[in-house]
């Protein structure tokens, strides 16, 4: 375990157990050199212990690049609640996750993620002010959706040389909360959508109200599109689902979408345009950050919206490297973080 942490650059690992309610849970903490860690709690089910574990572990470190690249004041941390099995009071739970949270003294921030819902992050309110996205605060999935939709747009006049997405066609994987938002934006905007959802319900939600054709989930990565846009769980880009892909580019809001490093590379030597998940999806932490530290709704949007030239830049400089656009993603991040003072104070969130 130690050598998986070094190798992720993780700065420490914590865990809880609480029997009385059945709490079994981890938080990851890639770094706090910039600030305290921030970043989501998932609620969903995995395979075994280490599996959750490994999650938690690859989606702080995608949450330090994501604040880095944004300019936020965070390093980057990931929360994972084990669903127990059998009958539980889910709020008795989080309350417990909430002191699990507030014993770290304010080094994480959680906030909502896959399988956690407002009222989970208001009963963790109770136990320790280290949350956001309370019913207070509000929901950050639209602000996702637009990050996600100014990035395709960036994309889609980078690599089809569009300034519309009239007419684009869109695989859209995932119908989440993000994901919905994000295909009733792109069905605004003209484009022809194509999804897929386990969920069947949701799938014949956006068919009904987006005129969108419906693929079953193995069908979604060979469709012909302009567009791949992965909205669900990460590790959707690897040796299969590339081998598969008929686009020109992929962009989409599912975190941890290169199962490896090297998914990158082949990508583009495919000539395949890849959107970095962890800037194109950064609305959500951008709206959770800024909106902790007071700024107005008017600052939100903007840099929000400003995710598309952020985009933009990187395709460039990707271009004239002759480099995989997560290769250099990678590395801006890793400078931002580097060049960051380790971060000090026993109150983050008062220096914000």
């Amino acid at each position: 375990m130690f050598r998986q942490l070094e190798n992720a650059g993780l700065a420490d690992l914590h865990f809880a157990s609480d029997p009385e309610t059945g709490l079994r849970a981890i938080v990851a903490i890639h770094s706090t050199k910039r600030g305290p860690a921030i970043g989501g709690c998932r609620f969903i089910e995995y395979a075994s212990d280490d599996e959750a574990i490994t999650d938690a572990i690859r989606l702080a470190r995608g949450m330090s690049y994501k604040a880095a690249l944004a300019d936020l004041p965070h390093g980057g941390g990931k929360a994972v609640v084990l669903k127990p099995a059998g009958n539980f009071d889910r709020s008795a739970l989080m309350q417990s996750f909430g002191r699990f949270v507030d014993s770290l003294g304010g080094r994480y921030i959680t906030a909502m993620d896959s399988g956690t819902q407002v009222t989970d992050m208001d009963a963790i309110a109770t136990q320790t002010r280290w949350v956001s996205c309370t019913s207070q605060a509000g929901d950050p999935s639209p602000y996702t959706a637009q990050g996600v939709f100014e990035g395709i747009c960036a994309a889609v006049h980078h690599r089809l040389e569009r300034d519309r997405l009239t007419g684009v066609r869109i695989a859209l994987q995932g119908l989440g909360h993000v994901g919905l938002a994000l295909a009733r934006q792109l069905h605004a905007a003209g484009a022809q959508l194509l999804v897929s959802d386990l969920d069947r319900t949701r799938v014949g939600q956006a068919v009904q109200a987006f005129g969108a054709r419906a693929l079953a989930p193995e069908e979604i990565y060979a469709a012909p599109a302009d567009v791949f846009c992965p909205c669900g769980l990460g590790a959707i880009i690897n040796d299969d689902s590339i081998a598969q892909l008929n686009c020109a580019i992929v962009a989409g809001s599912a975190n941890n979408q290169l199962a490896e490093a090297r998914h990158g590379e082949l990508l583009r030597q495919r000539g395949i345009l890849y959107a970095p998940d962890y800037l194109i999806n950064a609305g959500g932490l951008i709206f959770v950050a800024l909106h902790h530290a007071g700024a107005p709704a008017s600052a939100i949007a903007a840099k929000v919206q400003g995710i598309g030239n952020q985009l933009t830049a990187l395709f460039e400089q990707a271009d004239r490297e002759g480099r995989p656009t997560s290769e250099v993603a990678d590395s801006r991040a890793e400078a931002i973080i580097a060049r960051a003072g380790r971060h000090a104070g026993q109150h983050p969130l008062e220096t914000l």
